[in-house]
């Protein structure tokens, strides 16, 4: 007997069905059958089901008897309409095919997922976990995530529901919020027994799910959640067909409130379900598309009935939903459609307002700058700004800090976008891009501080000083080298990029190679100053109480080994996806390590869908450098940031799973094998492996990483920032000498000022010990 049966209804998901099955077979646990219910499909989903079960013994083919409405589907799930492919199967819906897959399965929990889903990798390892660790529930909710047609993953709105707070298993009175999750069935891993005890089967129709999960979650004895996003479920934007099929969730909803009245001890359950009834009926009349218009006052008016035979008097419509409860109650078809009207005229005729004042306050803008061009320079005045209009930060961060220290005749102010305001120091003027002020400043500040560009639309006055920061050493190729890459070019302007290059009139250079390379990359009249990194000063300057309180700050246990993980962009990806499966490396090295997760600034969101007290999420943390000095070691694959790292002394691991395809696509201006700043792995298994074994921190890692910092960080000996406020700003072009990379003492990491040992809690066979050895040899 099987731990899981995994049900795959599949009705015209040729193109997506291997892609969903083998996403089960591959899983990390295999104790499992597949069973793939083949919906009399047109194409070719029974062929393909029949060719996964001859060369694998764990999946079995059902068929079903044939469809007779074939097409498109669409399916109302929580919070709102959502389109279904054809994966859902005609007007029968997929509710046939899972209940012929519950017939044949032998395994203790039932899995459902629809034919152009797919499990996440060690999902099933994990849901075993969770199912061992919390007593056989009969149901356990997972977390899962939406996979528009563009291909980025969209976490639910409404996972925090699943986070593991209190007792566990529970029962729905415990958390009614349950009720708020999705109502779906590839959510759901049921106990079998439960669902055959209990009789619970999915009915006919578009919306089967919600005849299935309502009913399910409030007769379950034990339900547990697990927050780990274990399901990725498709949408895909597939026209509907034009009908009445999704007048079914008034028969769904008349099924989930027969269940209850049957049974009087449920009775509390119908004002919330009431509630849940309303937003997925006004979902499908309001969705676009979603009903034909010669179909939408009657869908009102069913929805009327309904709304008056399952309400629960005494029980008011909460308010941020009571114009839906208004006009369902009320059947306001024609007012409705009145407000709809109306607001659709509003935006026609808005749409040219607004452009029209768009155009009016760019051209005052414009008219504004250019009077304050012909205004005296204010010698008195630096504008700083980093990687666009992002806050306080890197090196103009570290240098305006300096501004404020060395030379506190200077006023500073920093461009950022609002939502970043909290970032900037109270003692800095704060402004916002693209605003009068922005452009008073622009065109009347002596200083000017960037670690990209300004607005192109700037005029360099002069007397006006441009400080290029740049932000990092270069391993990547830059400038001019990206003409041959238009991968990682995306159509720049590399003429726009000169003109940028010639208003410039200090370049700061951490290390000889910088040099070089920026002189190349961006030929132009500026002076390099080769002073080092002003953001590393806090390096040197921090305490180990600074430290500790830091990690204090982002929740890193005590006593625990803080990986910073931060991976770069990858140009040749459309989708940043995560390359290391974090919850799996922490499961082998064990309890002894979190990680500090941390996405690229180009990534736009958080690197981690979900993140879990091992796993922090810090990719909207204003400080890379508060990161590193939290941190026990860094895990990276191409980022500049392993050159900044190299000046705190501690470990560097580089994770260079796609060397060729980045190499490729991007280039890098030296071969990372060739000089290391620590050991090197090629795939997940080796990575664990390194930390497993303690060769991340080990002597021949220490001789690599020393190498590396004597080489590319000769001046990051905290006073990088004074060195250019005092050339820059005061005139003093003879800076203090830069201390030598021996003699310097930079904070040692929690890890290191403990003097624990290496970690390893992975027990290691003499096999696994040999590869270990082996693999740290060929990478180091």
């Amino acid at each position: 007997m099987p731990r899981f049966s995994v049900i795959v209804p599949a009705y015209q998901v040729q193109a997506y069905l291997p892609a969903c099955l083998e996403s089960v077979l591959s899983q990390s646990y295999d104790d499992l059958e597949l069973i793939v219910v083949d919906d009399r499909s047109p194409d070719a989903c029974g062929e393909i089901a029949d060719e996964f079960a001859a060369r694998d013994a764990r999946v079995r083919t059902v068929r079903t008897a044939r469809q007779e409405a074939p097409g498109p589907a669409r399916e109302e799930g929580r919070g709102g309409a959502r389109e279904e492919g054809p994966g859902a199967a005609g007007e029968e819906g997929p509710g046939p095919a899972r209940n012929a897959g519950i017939a044949e399965a032998m395994g203790d929990y039932l899995v459902f997922l629809d034919g152009d889903d797919t499990l996440t990798p060690h999902a099933l390892r994990s849901i075993a976990d969770r199912l061992k660790e919390t007593g056989e529930p009969d149901v356990l909710v997972h977390g899962h995530a939406l996979v528009p047609w563009t291909g980025e993953i969209v976490r639910d709105p409404f996972a925090g529901v699943l986070s593991e707070q209190g007792p566990a298993p529970f029962r729905l009175e415990d958390r009614p919020g349950m009720l708020r999750v999705r109502a779906s069935a590839w959510n759901k891993v049921c106990r079998r027994e439960f669902v055959g005890d209990g009789g619970f089967a999915f009915p006919p129709g578009r919306h089967t799910d919600l005849g299935w999960s309502y009913p399910l979650l409030m007769a379950a004895e034990s339900i547990a959640t697990l927050e780990r996003v274990c399901v990725h479920h498709r949408q895909r934007s597939v026209p509907a067909t034009a009908g009445r099929a999704d007048f079914d969730v008034f028969d769904q909803y008349d099924r989930v409130f027969g269940y209850v009245d049957a049974r009087p001890e449920l009775a509390q359950w119908r004002p919330v379900l009431f509630r849940r009834m309303v937003d997925d009926l006004w979902a499908v009349f309001s969705g676009r598309g979603r009903l034909p218009r010669d179909t939408r006052a009657e869908f009102l008016r069913r929805a009327r009935d309904h709304y008056r035979a399952h309400r629960t008097p005494g029980h008011p419509a909460p308010v941020s939903s009571r114009l839906r409860h208004t006009t369902i109650r009320r059947n306001l078809y024609r007012t409705h459609r009145a407000l709809e009207l109306g607001r659709l005229l509003g935006r026609r005729i808005a749409r040219p307002t607004v452009r029209l004042a768009t155009a009016l306050r760019a051209a005052a803008l414009r008219l504004h700058y250019r009077v304050q061009l012909r205004l005296p320079i204010r010698a008195d005045r630096a504008l700083f700004a980093a990687y666009g209009d992002r806050g306080h930060g890197c090196n103009p961060g570290a240098l305006e800090e300096a501004f404020r220290t060395l030379a506190p005749h200077i006023r500073t102010a920093w461009v950022a976008a609002p939502e970043h305001h909290h970032t900037i120091p109270t003692a800095t003027r704060r402004i916002t891009p693209d605003t009068a002020a922005y452009w008073t400043a622009l065109a009347r500040s002596k200083y000017l501080v960037h670690n990209t560009d300004f607005d192109r639309r700037l005029v360099k006055r002069p007397g006006q000083v441009l400080v290029q920061t740049h932000h990092g050493t270069p391993l990547k190729h830059m400038g001019l080298d990206l003409r041959e890459r238009p991968a990682a070019s995306h159509e720049l302007d590399f003429d726009a990029l000169l003109r940028g290059v010639d208003q410039w009139d200090y370049v700061l250079s951490p290390n000889r190679h910088a040099t070089l390379t920026w002189q190349r990359v961006h030929p132009g009249r500026y002076t390099v100053l080769p002073y080092g990194q002003p953001r590393n000063d806090v390096f040197q300057r921090a305490t180990s109480e600074d430290v500790r309180r830091l990690r204090e700050s982002l929740g890193v246990p005590e006593g625990t080994v803080a990986i910073l993980y931060a991976p770069t962009h990858r140009d040749y990806r459309r989708t940043q996806h995560l390359r290391l499966d974090l919850e799996r490396l922490l499961r082998r090295l064990g309890p002894g390590f979190v990680v500090l997760a941390r996405a690229h600034h180009r990534h736009g969101g958080p690197l981690v869908p979900v993140p879990t007290p091992r796993v922090i999420d810090v990719s909207d943390h204003p400080s890379v450098e508060s990161l590193c000095l939290a941190s026990d070691a860094l895990v990276t694959d191409y980022s500049s940031l392993m050159f900044d790292y190299a000046g705190l002394d501690r470990p560097i691991v580089i994770h260079a799973d796609d060397r060729e395809a980045f190499e490729a696509a991007r280039g890098t201006y030296f071969d990372l094998r060739s000089f290391a700043p620590g050991a090197i792995a090629r795939s997940e298994d080796e990575l664990i492996d390194i930390f497993a074994s303690g060769h991340w921190r080990g002597s021949r890692s220490t001789q690599l990483r020393s190498a590396f910092r004597e080489r590319f960080c000769p001046y990051d000996d905290g006073r990088a920032a004074e060195r250019v406020v005092r050339h820059v700003v005061l005139g003093e072009p003879q800076s203090p000498p830069a201390i030598p990379p021996a003699e310097r003492h930079p904070v040692p990491s929690a890890a290191a000022a403990a003097g624990r040992a290496p970690l390893t809690s992975v027990p290691r066979s003499a096999a696994e010990t040999t590869r270990a050895e082996t693999t740290a040899a060929e990478t180091l």
